[in-house]
C-alpha cells in the first residue's frame, strides 16, 4: 500500500463517481478503478460498492475514510512544516546578549520576530559577558549571541551589526552634571564604576585604554557584571561610568548623560557557533542588520 492509494480512494470516496474522480486527479479512469480494487483485496474489505448507476461507500468504507483523510491531511502537515523550518519559519531560537543590547535593538528584535515570523519561538538570556555567552554558545545552551569584540577563538561566526558611541552616565547632582560633552581629562579624578575586569568585559578593557590613551590611570572603586547595576550605582552617586549609549534607554532616575569626547565607539557583533547552519538564525541575523541601519 503506497499514499497513492489512499489519495486515490480519498478522491473516489468524496466524489462517489470514478469519472469526476479520475478527472481530478488527472489519471484515467480503468487505471483508477484497478489501484481500488487493488487496495480492497489488500485490505480483505470492500469499500465501495458500485452500480451502473452510483458509487456508495460501505460502512467500512465510510470509517476508512476518515481514518485516510487524517492520515494525508497529516502528511501533507508536516509536509509544509518542513518547509517552514527548513526556510527559517519556524523553530526555537535562545538568544544571549551583553546588557546595552538588551536595552535597545533586542526589545526591537523580539517585536519584530513576533509579527514577522511568529513561528519562531524566542527566548532571551540577557546581561550576559562575553566569556559567559561564548561559553552557552559552545555547549549549545544559545543559538546566537549579541556581544563586543574582541572574540577569541575559531568555533564561531561573527557578523557586525552596528556600532555604539559610547557616553559618560553621571549622577544628577554631580559637578558636571549639565554638560553635554566631556572627556576622560574632566573625569580623571573621579571614581568609576566599570563592568568586571580580569578579561571578563570588553568595556572595562575599553575603559583601561581610553585611559591611558589620555595619560591617567582610572580610579576604578566598583565593579560589576550587570550594566543595569552600574547604572543604578552611578544613581546613587557612587561615581560614574562610561557605557554604550543605548544604556541610555534604562532612563534610571538620577542618571544625567553625557557624549564622551573624542568620539568613541564599541561595536555590537552576533556571534554563531561556526558548524551549526540554522535557517531560523539566518533569519534572525537579517533581522538583526535591518534593525540596526533603520533609520532612528
Amino acid at each position: 500500500m503506497e499514499l497513492r492509494h489512499l489519495r486515490y480512494f480519498r478522491a473516489v470516496a468524496e466524489e462517489l463517481h470514478f469519472g469526476r474522480a479520475a478527472q481530478r486527479l488527472h489519471i484515467a479512469q480503468p487505471p483508477l478503478s484497478a489501484q481500488i480494487r487493488q487496495l480492497e483485496a489488500e485490505l480483505g474489505v470492500e469499500l465501495l460498492t458500485r452500480s451502473t448507476r452510483r458509487v456508495e461507500l460501505t460502512p467500512a468504507g465510510t470509517a476508512y475514510l476518515a481514518q485516510v483523510v487524517a492520515i494525508l491531511d497529516a502528511v501533507e502537515s508536516a509536509g509544509a512544516q518542513a518547509h517552514r523550518i527548513a526556510e527559517g519559519q519556524e523553530g526555537h531560537l535562545t538568544i544571549g546578549c551583553v546588557g546595552s543590547a538588551t536595552y535597545s535593538l533586542l526589545p526591537q528584535l523580539v517585536r519584530t520576530l513576533r509579527d514577522e515570523l511568529p513561528g519562531v519561538e524566542v527566548a532571551v538570556r540577557g546581561e550576559m559577558l562575553a566569556p559567559e555567552l561564548l561559553s552557552a554558545l559552545g555547549e549549545r545552551r544559545i543559538d546566537l549571541a549579541l556581544l563586543r569584540p574582541p572574540i577569541t577563538g575559531t568555533d564561531v561566526v561573527i557578523e557586525p551589526i552596528r556600532s555604539d558611541r559610547l557616553i559618560v552616565a553621571l549622577p544628577d547632582s554631580h559637578r558636571l552634571a549639565d554638560r553635554t560633552e566631556l572627556s576622560v581629562a574632566d573625569l580623571a579624578t573621579d571614581d568609576l564604576i566599570a563592568h568586571a575586569g580580569h578579561g571578563r568585559s570588553v568595556m572595562n578593557s575599553v575603559i583601561s585604554g581610553l585611559w591611558a590613551d589620555a595619560g591617567f590611570v582610572p580610579r576604578i572603586r566598583h565593579e560589576v557584571a550587570e550594566t543595569s547595576t552600574l547604572v543604578t550605582l552611578v544613581a546613587a552617586g557612587l561615581g560614574v561610568a562610561i557605557v554604550p549609549a543605548p544604556t541610555a534607554a534604562l532612563d534610571i532616575a538620577g542618571v544625567r548623560y553625557a557624549d564622551l569626547i573624542p568620539h568613541t565607539s564599541v561595536e555590537l557583533v552576533a556571534a554563531r557557533p561556526a558548524h551549526v547552519h540554522s535557517p531560523v538564525v539566518d533569519q534572525v541575523v537579517t533581522v538583526l542588520h535591518r534593525l540596526a541601519h533603520a533609520p532612528g
